[in-house]
């Protein structure tokens, strides 16, 4: 049946139709469809994409379960928690069609989410958790990012070819399909179909976005497995081998991904010279340029803050920023019974769970640490935050270690439950950003500017978007690296020397004995954010150089 989605007028420089296909977008602290970075980073865009009336829609997968509730064991450690989340504001399209699963038919429906209900393009929001399909097939979206390989894949198909053929279900002419990173690849066999497998037909209406600086952390599977789950639709796999994406009987999303585009880009400077020194050597693949990831300032600023800012009202500025730390501490002594103290200067690592991006860095020179932040005149404040993937137990692991390292600690907390709200509550009660990835295997990393919005300073590796930004000393902090090719030990004794030497020398003499311009710094770093960090410019910069483009 035909379905008309409420559609506002686009903008002169925006009409090109498009479509922006992710895995997870974090909209809402009440929609859970996101786990981390890439669904924060494509919830800015479709914000963003709203507010400058560009000519897009959103496609997801409803999960179920979302990702996971982070809660707590008894002995304080975490625990992952799954419940069904129903959302009334969602609306049932009406829309349910089949699409081909491990050589099965499976029923998708479509739910619709509109324009007014949280400032977003118009979404849709794809599910099989209905009852005409079998248990099984009711599954593949329950999950985000399943565990079990084979549901993976499943999912990738919901994404991409029941994404597909939703558009044309609605019978909308869309002229270009964005792929937010690899995980709806299956889209572009089901394109591939539709243009009479003609692949430079497909290379005309496909973009596509790449988000992981590492080989292994772009997805590959054998051929057979995805042949058997019917990845490739319709098309052959003599024509799937004939096309040149096959190696060694596997099939790399990213690298085929890449060959089907007419352009592609990676989400920072640093990001787009690692994509092309890591896939530039292949035939056949889409230019590869650089276009920052960026957050929405509508969404995340403080508006008092701001309003301050813009005021030139240092005083107000101050007060506020000292509302927000006491809002985020009483968050911090509900969950964990510690009380932080507003006046102390407060360093804030959070974002997503994994072990690259290091998160006892900090605390690897232990004694030295607790010197530090236990100094009577000039204490500091530390608190940590980020959801593992349920599975990935060391992960897990160094979360509950760092739980159980610092729980005596009276002026260090370690927090469950890192969505949007408490994010936003992280970032504008926090005085330092921490960021210690393992360089160069941060993208973008957009925490940092959203933490800028509201009188944060980052203190960070110059990794993904940093050196497009900080000026050590101006309007943040940098912490060196060192040989990326030195085993990871010696990184990481170097740079957690580093990241102490930079809080104890630059950051902590600033805060307590030259608060004027650690405030100044603060106000250079949230003038300076927008609009390159803020996602009009990174919406914008989509339609000029990828949309529009030919």
């Amino acid at each position: 049946m035909a379905f008309d989605f409420q559609m506002y007028t686009p903008a002169p420089e925006f009409t090109t139709p498009a479509a922006y296909f992710s895995m997870e977008f974090a909209l809402d602290q009440a929609l859970k469809t996101y786990s981390g970075g890439l669904g924060f980073l494509a919830g800015s865009h479709m914000r963003s994409a709203y507010e400058l009336k560009q000519n897009l829609v959103g496609i997801g997968i409803l999960w179920t379960f979302g990702y996971y509730d982070q809660g707590r064991n008894e002995d304080l450690s975490m625990r992952a928690d799954f419940r069904i989340k129903p959302y009334s504001f969602l609306q049932d399209t009406g829309i349910v069609f089949p699409i081909e699963i491990h050589n099965a038919q499976v029923l998708v429906k479509a739910m619709y989410l509109a324009p007014e209900t949280f400032g977003t393009v118009p979404m849709f929001f794809l599910t099989t958790d209905i009852p005409e399909n079998d248990y099984i097939s009711r599954t593949i979206s329950h999950h985000l990012y399943d565990a079990d390989t084979a549901a993976r894949v499943a999912q990738s198909i919901l994404l991409g070819v029941g994404g597909g053929r939703l558009l044309d279900e609605l019978g909308r002419q869309t002229e270009v399909y964005h792929l937010n990173e690899g995980h709806g690849l299956p889209l572009a066999f089901y394109l591939y179909e539709k243009f009479g497998r003609k692949l430079e037909e497909v290379q005309k209406h496909l973009v596509f976005t790449t988000h992981t600086p590492e080989l292994a952390g772009n997805e590959e599977h054998p051929v057979k497995l995805l042949h058997d789950m019917s990845f490739f639709g319709s098309v052959p796999l003599e024509e799937v081998q004939r096309l040149g994406l096959i190696e060694n009987e596997r099939l790399n999303y990213t690298l085929t991904a890449l060959r089907f585009a007419r352009i592609s880009n990676g989400v920072s400077k640093v990001h787009g010279e690692v994509a092309n020194d890591m896939w530039g050597q292949n035939a056949g693949i889409s230019p590869i340029i650089a276009i920052t990831n960026s957050q929405n300032g509508t969404y995340w600023r403080d508006k008092p803050m701001q309003a301050a800012l813009k005021a030139n009202d240092d005083a107000a500025l101050l007060a506020r920023k000292k509302e927000l730390k006491q809002e985020l501490f009483k968050i911090v002594a509900d969950q964990t019974g510690t009380l932080l103290d507003p006046e102390v200067l407060t360093v804030v690592w959070a974002r997503r769970f994994a072990g690259y991006k290091r998160a006892d860095l900090i605390l690897r020179h232990f004694e030295r640490f607790q010197k530090i932040v236990n100094n009577a005149d000039r204490p500091v404040q530390v608190i940590w935050a980020g959801k593992p993937y349920p599975k990935d137990y060391g992960a897990i692991g160094l979360f509950n270690d760092i739980i159980a390292k610092v729980k005596n600690l009276n002026n260090c907390a370690v927090v469950t439950g890192y969505e949007l709200a408490l994010s936003a509550a992280l970032k504008k009660g926090s005085d330092i950003w921490l960021n210690t990835p393992r360089y160069p295997r941060e993208a973008s990393g957009t925490s940092g500017m959203t933490a800028a919005m509201n009188a944060s300073l980052s203190l960070s590796i110059a990794d993904g978007w940093i050196p497009e930004f900080v000026r050590h000393g101006e309007n943040g902090f940098i912490i060196e690296h060192t040989d990326i090719n030195q085993p990871d030990h010696v990184k990481d004794d170097i740079e957690a020397t580093n990241v102490l030497d930079v809080l104890e020398n630059d950051i902590i003499p600033l805060y307590y004995g030259q608060p004027a311009k650690f405030l100044e710094m603060t106000k250079t770093a949230m003038r300076e954010v927008e609009p390159e960090f803020e996602s009009h410019r990174m919406a914008t910069e989509y339609y000029e150089r990828m949309y529009n483009a030919k």
